[in-house]
């Protein structure tokens, strides 16, 4: 529960690591299962803990995507219910929005209202990787998308790196505490320039060329190429790294030491980690960390950028805040991040992100539904 898009009085999370975990990623069926066992005593425990009653909600806000289809539909079937029985408008939140307003809910708990703009915004996580210009006017905010991932995510990217060395899930976390323990020059991975349109706009661009005889000019434009991020080839390395240098069995030991463990800790993975793959784990992130630095500084130069917030679950990793930090302030350029409880997935975010809504009067009707698919603008 979030008051006046500024005050956090209750923010319950139901983690569903445990239930992945065994899997080693996210699987959809559970998560959605999770999801609809998991909501109803939530809410409930967030009303408690604020001390308050159903009845002293002035309006309900719920994610409407992207995200997993089928657990969207459990979060936004339960508020058009409660919303319903309660008289009460409902608010339908963009997911990455609610990243971005994580950022801007604490700056304001700590007095920071001054925001200078242009802002670019990062939003870096399992699912997604992207650069917004974000504006506001009145109450209103606005995105526009200037750079995306081509295919996976960087915190996919981590957490499939963590799962192919035999790490565990989620592997974010874990890279980078490892990382503390190797040296990140050891392996030279090359990230992927994006030389290429976008495949999907350039195919439909290829399309209207054929039906029309000529190219026309494509509305949805796509991002600066140089702008964009591609992971799955430095993913790919770390793979073949591992083939070329007989890492399997090793790996194979590594996971089932760490499975025989309950609950690791970080001094059972350096214990089970060769000085060579601690090396890697520490090139691997030290490479990640750079392009994203590297990308979205370049994007705040071009667009004469006053403030810069990354946000998101990647916005945790220690290396990542500590680069930009130093990068950013080179540039005169201020860096936001949100505290590490509110980079991952969280319902303040979605309440904060609410606000401005709420004060518009933009309510969702009763008819809408998810948008696994949904773009922030």
């Amino acid at each position: 529960m979030v008051r006046s898009g500024e005050e956090v009085i209750s923010n319950v999370v139901a983690s569903q690591i445990a239930t992945h975990q065994p899997y080693g990623g996210v699987v959809p069926e559970l998560a959605s299962r999770e999801h609809l066992r998991a909501i109803v005593p939530v809410v409930r425990q967030a009303l408690a803990e604020a001390g308050k009653a159903y009845q002293s909600l002035d309006a309900i806000a719920v994610t409407q995507g992207p995200g997993l289809a089928g657990a969207l539909l459990v979060g936004i079937s339960y508020a058009k219910a409660l919303a319903f029985a309660l008289d009460k408008p409902l608010i339908a939140v963009n997911h990455l929005e609610g990243h971005i307003h994580a950022v801007l809910l604490e700056e304001r708990q700590k007095g920071n209202r001054e925001l200078r703009f242009p802002v670019l915004a990062l939003v870096v996580s399992g699912g997604h990787t992207h650069l917004y210009l974000a504006q506001q006017r009145g109450e209103t905010w606005s995105y526009e998308n200037i750079g995306h991932t081509r295919d996976d995510a960087a915190g996919e990217a981590f957490d499939k790196v963590a799962k192919l060395l035999g790490l565990g899930y989620p592997g974010g976390p874990i890279v980078d505490r490892l990382s503390q323990h190797g040296d990140p020059t050891a392996v030279k991975f090359a990230i992927s320039q994006m030389k290429h349109p976008d495949r999907r706009t350039g195919l439909k661009s290829q399309q209207q060329s054929r039906t029309a005889g000529r190219p026309r000019p494509d509305k949805d434009k796509p991002s600066p190429p140089r702008f964009d991020f591609s992971y799955s080839g430095i993913k790919t390395a770390v793979l073949r790294y591992v083939e070329t240098h007989n890492l399997s069995a090793s790996i194979t030991a590594r996971r089932h030491a760490l499975a025989a463990i309950a609950k690791p800790k970080i001094e059972d993975y350096v214990a089970n980690c060769d000085p060579e793959t601690l090396n890697l784990i520490a090139s691997f992130q030290r490479a990640m960390v750079e392009d994203l630095v590297t990308k979205t500084l370049a994007a705040a130069r071009e667009y004469d950028i006053a403030t810069l917030l990354v946000t998101g679950g990647v916005a945790a990793n220690n290396e990542l805040r500590q680069t930009f930090e130093r990068e950013a302030a080179k540039q005169g350029m201020p860096v936001y991040f949100p505290s590490r409880p509110l980079s991952t997935d969280n319902a303040a975010m979605i309440a904060a992100a609410a606000y401005p809504k709420f004060l518009a009067q933009q309510f969702a009707a009763m008819d809408f539904s998810a948008e696994a698919g949904l773009a922030l603008r």
